[in-house]
Parts: structure tokens; sequence; C-alpha cells
């Protein structure tokens, strides 16, 4: 008989070590996604040599630290961005356990942790953020909430015609005004997965976190490196961002922000 108290007990870490794996397959796809290549074959190479990366020298975070960062073949440097992604992943799966538990929630969103990971670090390199992904989990986040007996389908249109359709009326409005494009289609597509997902009532919180964090990232960027406002920079992480605080503290920081104005209520 299993004990279910148990199991909910060691869950979070059995998440962990997937969070593991998915964070090396996301590695994968940010490097080959953009190019246009197999994300299944061929098997990983040293981008130096060429050599095939054998398997025990591609066990998670663990090979990086053995082989301290560099191709057993040719001793040319691995980034450290590989062990990070797997370990940012690992950690989001693991809080993601923790927090909801066993329930459909919890798998939605650890399929939502893998796509914003992935796409979060596609938008940081190339700029662009995949249709393969946004169009996708706008789908999965529809057809999640038609199945889920933890959600209703309503919230889920709405999160997308809302999320999808505030951030097209701002960039519409913007290209009116400069005559250049000022948000990218795929932030647009985006936020209506976000809504999908995690229902129209999230999208406002997402908006106002990720449009302050950016800002404030933005600024601190443009007086770092002495460039001026117009430079361009992803917004994908920071809508992913703004995600992952509205699923891990969402309802407590806007407990905290209206008891700013509202004390006592």
């Amino acid at each position: 008989m299993v004990d279910l108290n148990l199991v909910q007990e060691w869950f979070p870490i059995y998440l962990f070590l997937i969070g593991l794996l998915f964070g090396s397959f996301a590695n994968v796809v940010i490097f080959r996604l953009p190019q246009g290549r197999s994300v299944v074959t061929p098997r990983s190479a040293c981008g130096s040599c060429g050599t095939p990366v054998a398997w025990f020298d591609n066990i998670p975070v663990l090979s990086w630290l053995v082989l301290r960062g560099k191709c057993r073949k040719c001793s040319a440097k691995i980034s450290f961005r590989y062990p990070l992604v797997e370990i940012l992943m690992a950690v989001l799966f693991w809080a993601v356990g923790y927090k909801y538990g066993l329930s459909w929630t919890t798998l939605e969103l650890l399929i939502l942790t893998f796509g914003l990971v992935t796409v979060s670090f596609i938008d940081i390199d190339h700029m662009i953020l995949p249709d393969s992904f946004t169009l996708s989990g706008i789908v999965i986040g529809l057809v999640g909430a038609t199945l889920s007996p933890e959600r209703d389908f309503l919230p889920s249109l709405y999160g997308v015609l809302v999320g999808g359709g505030f951030l097209w009326a701002v960039a519409y409005f913007y290209f009116a005004l400069r005559n250049q494009d000022g948000m990218g289609g795929g932030d647009i597509k985006l936020l209506g997965w976000l809504g999908a997902v995690l229902s129209w009532t999230s999208v406002p919180f997402i908006i106002l976190t990720s449009s302050v964090i950016g800002s404030i990232a933005g600024v601190s960027m443009a007086l770092f490196r002495r460039s001026d406002m117009k430079s361009s920079i992803p917004f994908g992480p920071y809508l992913a961002l703004g995600a992952f605080l509205y699923i891990f503290a969402g309802e407590e920081i806007t407990n905290w922000y209206i008891d700013l104005f509202i004390p006592n209520r």
C-alpha cells in the first residue's frame, strides 16, 4: 500500500531531480531551436572539436563540475550557463511541487516552467520568442483549463484575450505615435500564453511587476554600459519573472501592496 504522506513529502525532491534532466534538455533546445536544427538528433557534441559527448559527461551539473567546465577531449571551456539552466529548472520544479503538491495544477505549472525558462534564454540570445512555444502554450493552456478539475475554461480564455489584447494595444499605439515597433509579437503571444494558464486575473500583476523590474533593469544596464535608452532589451524574461512571482507569491505581494494604502481593512 502506498503511503500518500510519504509520497507528498518526497514529491518536491523527485521533481528537483526531474528538473535537472529537463534543464539539460532545455539547454539543447535553447541552442538548436533558433538554428532550425532538430532537438532530438544528433547527440550533443563539443562546440570546438565536435567530439560527441559521452553519457557520463552529460550528467546534469555533476559532469560540468567533474570536468571543471572543460571538454574532456580538447579542454575547450563549457559555458557556466549550462549548469545554471539545469539548476534553475530544478529549483523551480522543486518550488512548484513544494507549493502545489500532487495536483493537476502542478502538472500544468511544470509544463509552463519548462517553457518559460527555455524561451527566456532564447529571447536573451536572439531577441525572439518561438511560436512553437508561445502558440502551443496557448493551446495547451486552453486544453488544460478544459480538462482540469481545478480550473475553469472561461477565465483561461479571457486570459488569452486580456493578456494578448493588452500588449497588442500597447504595441499598436506605440507604433502609431512613434512609427516604430516597441513591443514584439512574441511578447504579445507570451502574455496570452500566461493568461491561458494562470487566468486573466494574473495579467495585471504580471504586467505591473514585469514592467517595473524591466524598467529598473533597463535603466541600470544603460547606466552601466553608458548606452542610450533606445537600446532594445528582451522583455520575455521579465514577463516570465513576473509570472513566477505570481505563481509563488502573487497573493502575498498583492495583499502587502493593498495594505500599504488600505491598512486594517
